[in-house]
């Protein structure tokens, strides 16, 4: 990425040389991703800033497209999606149905945070345009069944008239680095990235747009990305995409770490879950990504927990980082029927290929420390609590 912050500093939308320089390179990245998920014309790739966005332009540029034929604005459009999406999935929905412009149906997870298909294929309607379910949840980790669902759309479709066919959209952010992207194998019109899950920088994802799918830019402005994202290319950042996505693309390599960080997060899983009392794994043991462990802790605060693990050099999570600024319980956690004192003691430890075992043997040690502290304070105050309850009723 480096010359692109400096001497190949050009417009990639300009005709003169400098610019031409930083759009080969653009176009060099786009060929790069398109190979990835195996799509047929690498114009499908629309790169945007991140996933989030490209979210919002999948649901909202399909809604818009739906309302430009004059036949369609009498009836509302109806969407499906997961009650455990992606804040970026699930506002955006909610929006969209508080401005009256859409109906929506939310799918909930089994207790094991898989989502099943019947229940997709129960929710279509007659006027269900879009169907949006992510790839693998980015709290939990549990993976969702993309390729099923995608042949009941297919068979939905089947079913349609040619101008009413039902699209498919799945936000593929957690599942790039370790799943199966091809898009023609999951059967999808849209899929969502970012690159800074797969070791690229933040700032800058992708969005795949089948040829032929109704989909609207969602943002004023110039043609960029052949009309279909507004605004001067972050030349730069694409560079670090398609490097990054450059990095996966030997499947015999992405395989071999996926078992490394597979084993690892099972040593891990294993180890808390022997050593800590009064713990619980969240979501399928089986059906999860291989970079994920999800723990809930009984008698523990996940906020305390976190402050304490990040002064002993451990950096965690409670759940979605985008979640990090709320003090509500995750609605991920949630929807698996988890009380919310439950879910406010879950921890979120994820893995990368650099994840060492000493490194999970230091965060099992310190962990039980901190939680034996804050359980032994816990027990404390509501020993306090009871104790003042029975000398003033």
């Amino acid at each position: 990425m480096l010359p692109y912050f400096s001497e190949k500093f050009g417009n990639a939308s300009s005709l003169h040389s400098f610019g031409m320089e930083a759009s080969e390179a653009v176009e060099k990245a786009r060929q790069v991703t398109a190979d990835f998920f195996e799509v047929d014309n690498k114009e499908e790739i629309i790169f945007t800033s991140g996933a989030t966005e490209s979210n919002n332009l999948a649901i909202k540029g399909v809604v818009k497209a739906y309302y430009t034929k004059p036949e369609n604005r009498n009836i509302k459009p109806h969407i499906i999606t997961t009650v455990f999406e992606h804040h970026c999935v699930l506002h955006t929905i909610k929006k969209l149905e508080k401005e009256g412009l859409i109906e929506a149906t939310y799918v909930a997870p089994q207790k094991d945070g898989v989502i099943r298909v019947e229940e997709v294929k129960k929710a279509i309607q007659p006027n269900t345009i879009l169907v949006t379910v992510m790839y693998v949840n980015n709290e939990i980790g549990t993976v969702q069944p993309i390729m099923q669902i995608g042949k009941i759309v297919k068979e939905a479709n089947r079913l349609r008239a040619k101008n009413y066919q039902l699209i498919f959209h799945t936000d593929a952010t957690q599942a790039v680095n370790y799943f199966d992207c091809n898009v023609k194998k999951l059967g999808v019109d849209l899929m969502s990235m970012s690159a800074h899950k797969i070791y690229g920088p933040k700032g800058v994802g992708a969005l795949y747009v089948k040829k032929g799918t109704p989909i609207k830019m969602i943002q004023d402005g110039g043609a960029q990305e052949n009309g279909m994202r507004a605004g001067t290319l972050n030349s730069t950042g694409i560079v670090g995409l398609g490097t990054a996505i450059s990095g996966i693309m030997n499947y015999e390599l992405r395989i071999k770490n996926s078992k490394k960080i597979t084993e690892l997060r099972d040593y891990l899983i294993e180890k808390v879950l022997k050593e800590i009392p009064k713990t619980k794994l969240n979501g399928s043991r089986r059906k999860r990504s291989p970079n994920n462990a999800n723990f809930s802790f009984s008698d523990v605060e996940g906020e305390s927990l976190l402050i304490m693990l990040d002064a002993a050099g451990i950096a965690a999570s409670t759940g979605s980082a985008c979640s990090s600024g709320s003090l509500s319980p995750s609605h991920v956690l949630m929807s698996l029927g988890m009380k919310a004192e439950e879910a406010h003691g879950s921890l979120r430890l994820t893995l990368g290929k650099q994840t060492t075992k000493k490194e999970i043997d230091e965060t099992v040690k310190q962990l039980k420390k901190i939680i034996t502290d804050l359980r032994k304070i816990s027990g404390n105050i509501l020993e306090d609590y009871y104790a003042n309850k029975i000398k003033n009723p």
